[in-house]
Parts: C-alpha cells; sequence; structure tokens
C-alpha cells in the first residue's frame, strides 16, 4: 500500500510539472557569442606560439625548395637515420632534393623517422588534425621517434569546428574511419606526476610550414 502511494504522488507531481509551465531556474544562454578571445595574431603565428607551448617545434618555409634545403639541414645537424615516407607527394619533393627515404613496409619498424602531410592546422590550439585518408593511414602519426609533419598556409584554420567542417565538405560520402588531433609530443604524467614525453608514440613533433598562399595570388 505504501509503495502503491508513494508511487502515486510521484507520478502526480509529474503531471503537475506536465501540465503547469515554471520559468526556467536560469537567465536565457547566449549560444551564439564565441566562447574564446578573437585571436589577435595572424593565423600562422597564433599556430606556431601555441605549437611550441605544447613542446611542439615549427618550422616556417616560403616554398618547397625552401623545406627541402631546411629538411636536409636537420638531418645533417641532428645525425637524423633515413626518413620513413609513404606520402606520394612528399616523395616527390624529396627525390628532387636528393633527400634519402625508404617506404618499404618491412622497414618500417625499424624506422625512427616517419614524414607525413595533415588535413588541417588549428592554429587557437597549436594542433595537427591528421585522418586514416592521408597516404600512411594511422600507423606513422604514432610510431617513430620524430614525428615531421609537412603543412601548408592554406590549411591553417582558426579553431577546431572550422577543421570539422572543412574536413566533412572535403570528403562527403567517403568520411574517414579516423580523425585525430596532434598536440605536441606523446606525453603522460600518470607516473608521480612528472611530465614525460614519448610515452605513447613521437617524442618530437616537428611541423613544417609552406607559404602557399603567397604563390596563388602572385
Amino acid at each position: 500500500m505504501e509503495e502503491s502511494t508513494s508511487r502515486e504522488k510521484v507520478l502526480k507531481r509529474v503531471r503537475d510539472a506536465l501540465i503547469e509551465k515554471t520559468e526556467p531556474p536560469f537567465p536565457i544562454i547566449d549560444q551564439e557569442s564565441p566562447v574564446f578571445r578573437e585571436m589577435t595574431e595572424p593565423l600562422d603565428v597564433n599556430f606556431a606560439q601555441e605549437l611550441v607551448k605544447v613542446s611542439g617545434k615549427f618550422v616556417y618555409c616560403d616554398s618547397d625548395d625552401e623545406f627541402t634545403a631546411l629538411l636536409k639541414q636537420f638531418i645533417l645537424e641532428k645525425d637524423w637515420s633515413v626518413l620513413f615516407c609513404l606520402d606520394p607527394i612528399i616523395q616527390r619533393l624529396l627525390r628532387e632534393a636528393g633527400i634519402p627515404f625508404v617506404s618499404n613496409q618491412k622497414e618500417f619498424l625499424d624506422s625512427k623517422i616517419g614524414i607525413t602531410r595533415c588535413e588541417y592546422l588549428i592554429a587557437r590550439l597549436g594542433s595537427v588534425m591528421v585522418s586514416s585518408h592521408l597516404s600512411p593511414g594511422r600507423k606513422i602519426n604514432v610510431y617513430p621517434d620524430a614525428h615531421l609533419i609537412l603543412g601548408y598556409t592554406s590549411q591553417l584554420v582558426p579553431d577546431l569546428k572550422h577543421a570539422l567542417a572543412a574536413i566533412r565538405k572535403k570528403y562527403l560520402h567517403n568520411y574517414p574511419s579516423m580523425i585525430s588531433l596532434i598536440t605536441g609530443p606523446s606525453r603522460t604524467a600518470d607516473i608521480e606526476k612528472t611530465l614525460v614525453l614519448g610515452a605513447h608514440g613521437p617524442r618530437e613533433l616537428y611541423v613544417f610550414l609552406i607559404d602557399d598562399q603567397n604563390a596563388q595570388t602572385s
């Protein structure tokens, strides 16, 4: 009997709530105004600043030729081993510059340096968006000790929502099975709250940004 009475009381309160309109306890929320502050720096500058904050390395290049010249310099200075590259566009640039690389899948597990392109560069976060539709697929983004990313200024977007909208438009009905953000080198502070780089992936991240917008407007 008590259970029935309690149930009836609950149902009565529900019915009353549905019949009687109540004012919302909070004022109407403005969902149109931007959440973040407006960026005052150009997209490339803001991206570089945010990337460096998360221990990423930023390299600006005026052209494809300057990219390969700087890459050669990095290879010599850091004594990098041969690059692993599956992307045909980057492979062409490397061949033209005489930079050796390997693309044999059997050599992948021995590769310490991987180089890929990206989908978009998110200026506010200093993050790189990649997807499974890019030539390397998924593994080069997470396996090598150092991950080199080639991007262009035309791929810069202000926020994550712009990157998602752009990738939706780009692929339409052939949406990638994986879309991911890379924000600096892999890291963890799970053990004694000590930050460790390279815990679950590359311990170094380099973004080479090529200015292709001057070429488009000239």
